[in-house]
């Protein structure tokens, strides 16, 4: 049996990037995976490698940053699997900007994209995973909530309040039987950064800063922090931080 049987997920972003990474891998061991993303195309292909694969998955076309689509997409989960076992807040956007550069419309939309959708996420869970008698929640931040960094004002802060959230939810969800924990990668090859970490060789040696192991990670290395956050065998972790960085925050 797979370390995630019988449980019923739902992964936010889960269209491409890490998060197709983390609902393929949760599906792999054993999930029911509800796969969510703004992006109706990619959402559907994601949902439908899982099943091409003999796994179980749906697709929710969903605005994370939207309260009634997260009414929306719980209640149908609900109805499709009766529960929700483990929800993993992984959709969030990054533009690259300094402080000068950044307008409101900017710093509004990471906020609403990478924080307010945690909270909404988390708060429109709740009344299920209560009623489940708890539940596993795997928060995505960012290294750059741990070290400063230039020309990310905008992602920095809104990464950064994904992390007060989780420690502030670890210690008001325990009641529940529900664990809130939290997962920073470092860089990471994507979609979104494989032009930049590709090309230049000086600007990726540039963006690997001080990553002691002198590469980008690869979805599916952060994919096993979640799936082990998101498993039982995490069962006396709440409020925990790990950090998939290769080294870039210890220098």
């Amino acid at each position: 049996m797979g370390r995630m049987q019988e449980k019923v997920v739902l992964v936010t972003g889960a269209g491409q990037g890490m998060g197709r990474a983390h609902a393929q891998l949760l599906a792999k061991e054993g999930a029911a995976v509800i796969v969510t993303d703004l992006n109706e195309g990619q959402g559907r292909e994601t949902a439908q490698l899982i099943l091409d694969r003999g796994g179980i998955a749906v697709f929710h076309q969903h605005d994370v940053a939207s309260g009634e689509d997260w009414s929306r997409v719980v209640e149908a989960s609900i109805e499709q699997f009766g529960r929700v076992d483990v929800l993993v807040n992984n959709a969030g956007v990054l533009t690259l900007a300094m402080l000068e550069k950044t307008d409101e419309t900017l710093w509004d939309w990471h906020m609403a994209v990478n924080a307010k959708s945690v909270f909404l996420g988390c708060k429109h869970i709740l009344p299920a995973m209560k009623l489940a008698g708890g539940g596993s929640i795997v928060n995505i931040s960012s290294l750059y909530a741990l070290v400063g960094a230039p020309d990310a004002i905008a992602y920095s802060a809104s990464k950064g309040a994904v992390r007060a959230f989780s420690r502030a939810a670890a210690t008001e969800l325990h009641t529940y039987g529900i664990r809130v924990n939290a997962v920073f990668p470092g860089v990471i090859s994507t979609p979104m950064t494989a032009p930049v970490l590709t090309g230049d060789p000086a600007i990726a040696k540039e963006i690997l800063g001080t990553t002691v192991m002198e590469r980008a990670a690869e979805p599916e290395e952060v994919s096993s922090a979640v799936l082990f956050l998101a498993s039982d065998e995490s069962s006396f972790m709440t409020g925990s931080e790990v950090v998939v960085d290769g080294g870039f925050s210890a220098v």
